[in-house]
């Protein structure tokens, strides 16, 4: 187990308080990291950092190496001189405790870019460099994403697979043409990305600094509609219009008669044995630049998944297609390592999955806000954990453990109760004292959680397209009781870094 005794809290970036609109990495996630190393918490966990498009999900990113515009503060480009102060002097009134991202994200890109005409315009020579740096470090993705960036605007935010077939197909001649006659467009996009990573590396010092390890999260699968698809269409079971012929899903289940189909493309695992993998080597490679350890979602799926013809309406007609498996987990270990890896297995599991998990020594996750339906046997009750596990209260897909308390049958209500010794009254932090309490090497709560929020302030209702993502909480939630309370249990449960 490479991991040790820690806890951490689950908060996207997006969530942080603050008056433009969307929380971001500027003065207001310094704090928030201020408020984690005070009060003794050595772990933040954070959802996908990627460009969000349709439907606004960390889950269906542009790019799996771009980070998100949106997360930029202004702040900060004010006190690097990339903004002028009358560049945010007509701030429309932005709501404090969710995002409207439809009103933000118009506001935020004629700010950036503004932001870049500045930089053309009145840039230093050091902040020249700087970009200049960033750029010829990162050309492996970074063109290839401005290029489709770029595009996708020039279309009026058309899927690539619907461009026209020069640009679709990539015509070397019509990107050449583009390149130099949208030049302007395309330097815009990897400015923003250079003011993201400038920002994010700032920010992550400043968490090594005061102790704390940063956990990301990578989506096993890509958006269709994204730079990954568009630049590595062989890599994907793509037709010759760049259309998906099969997709991802999970089969019906107790929870949905026809099951779910995501709509990803699903990989060529052939194809990318070629190379050892080159592609997602450098998808890790990159995740681990940025964070201190990766949270592997859906990990069944390098196990085995779940294949559907993009064809059908339903995931009924699919069936289970081998994964890359042991082969793939071995390349990565060649690769990097030590593996700072924690695999989500949640949902229908099998011993193959569990197998896969252990020959590498993964720390698998458990959810407290499951545990309580089934009796004594439930797997997610602590007194089952194994060390090597991360127990959450919850997590972003899940009700706040105040709304799932309150919705749930009296049955597990109550034997939640007697379990935790509750009355009820702070049933958040009755689980939160259960997890920090466990076996378990990691112990994580959503800030929903220690706030003892109900489920207006849940993250996330999957299957539903429109409306998540939007939470945010507000400075004054940062309260010194509340510093003082995880103080506490950090070090009455030996989670504490102090």
């Amino acid at each position: 187990m490479v991991f040790s005794r820690s806890s951490g809290i689950l908060l996207h970036p997006t969530s942080l308080p603050g008056r433009f609109g969307i929380g971001d990495l500027g003065p207001s996630a310094r704090n928030w990291i201020n408020f984690l190393a005070d009060s003794g918490t050595r772990l933040w966990q954070v959802l996908p950092l990627g460009p969000t498009g349709y439907g606004d999900s960390p889950y269906q990113c542009f790019s799996s190496f771009a980070g998100n515009p949106y997360l930029i503060s202004p702040e900060d480009l004010l006190d690097s001189g990339l903004l002028h102060p009358n560049d945010i002097k007509d701030l429309p009134q932005f709501p404090d405790n969710a995002v409207d991202f439809g009103e933000m994200i118009y506001w935020k890109l004629d700010l950036l870019s503004r932001s870049f005409d500045h930089f053309r315009f009145q840039g230093s020579t050091e902040i020249r460099n700087e970009a200049e740096k960033f750029n010829s470090e990162n050309t492996s993705w970074l063109g290839d994403y401005a290029l489709f960036m770029a595009l996708k605007e020039h279309h009026g935010g058309k899927p690539w697979h619907l461009w026209p077939k020069s640009y679709r197909d990539r015509d070397p001649g019509a990107l050449k043409k583009f390149l130099i006659t949208q030049a302007y467009a395309v330097e815009k996009h990897s400015y923003y990305q250079f003011l993201f990573f400038k920002q994010w590396n700032n920010l992550r010092n400043h968490a090594k600094d005061k102790g704390l390890k940063i956990i990301g999260d990578i989506p096993i699968f890509i958006a269709h509609d994204s730079s990954d698809a568009w630049s590595n269409p062989e890599l994907l079971y793509l037709d010759q219009t760049g259309k998906p012929s099969v997709v991802a899903g999970v089969p019906p289940d107790y929870f949905s008669a026809t099951g779910q189909m995501w709509g990803n493309p699903l990989y060529r695992w052939e194809k990318h044995a070629e190379d050892d993998y080159q592609w997602w080597m450098s998808r890790l490679k990159s995740a681990f630049s940025m964070v201190d350890i990766v949270r592997l979602d859906h990990f069944r799926g390098f196990s085995e998944y779940w294949e559907i013809p993009a064809a059908e309406e339903t995931a009924v007609n699919g069936r289970w297609v081998d994964g890359p498996g042991e082969h793939f987990l071995n390349t990565v270990k060649n690769v990097f390592g030590v593996l700072p890896i924690i695999a989500e297995d949640l949902g229908e599991i099998t011993p193959n999955v569990i197998r896969l998990r252990d020959q590498f020594d993964l720390p698998g996750m458990k959810i407290l806000v499951f545990a309580f339906d089934s009796g004594e046997v439930n797997e997610f009750l602590p007194h089952h954990y194994p060390e090597n596990c991360v127990v959450y209260t919850g997590t972003h897909d899940n009700d706040t453990a105040v709304g799932w308390f309150t919705r749930v049958q009296e049955s597990e209500r109550s034997f939640a109760q007697s379990y935790l010794e509750s009355s009820g009254e702070e049933i958040a932090w009755d689980l939160i004292k259960a997890a920090w309490g466990s076996k378990a090497v990691f112990a994580i709560a959503p800030l929903q959680d220690l706030l003892s929020l109900d489920n207006s302030a849940r993250m996330n209702y999957p299957g539903n397209p429109q409306g998540n993502w939007r939470w945010r909480f507000s400075t004054a939630d940062l309260s010194s009781k509340l510093k003082e309370r995880l103080k506490e249990i950090n070090y009455l449960y030996g989670r504490s870094n102090f």
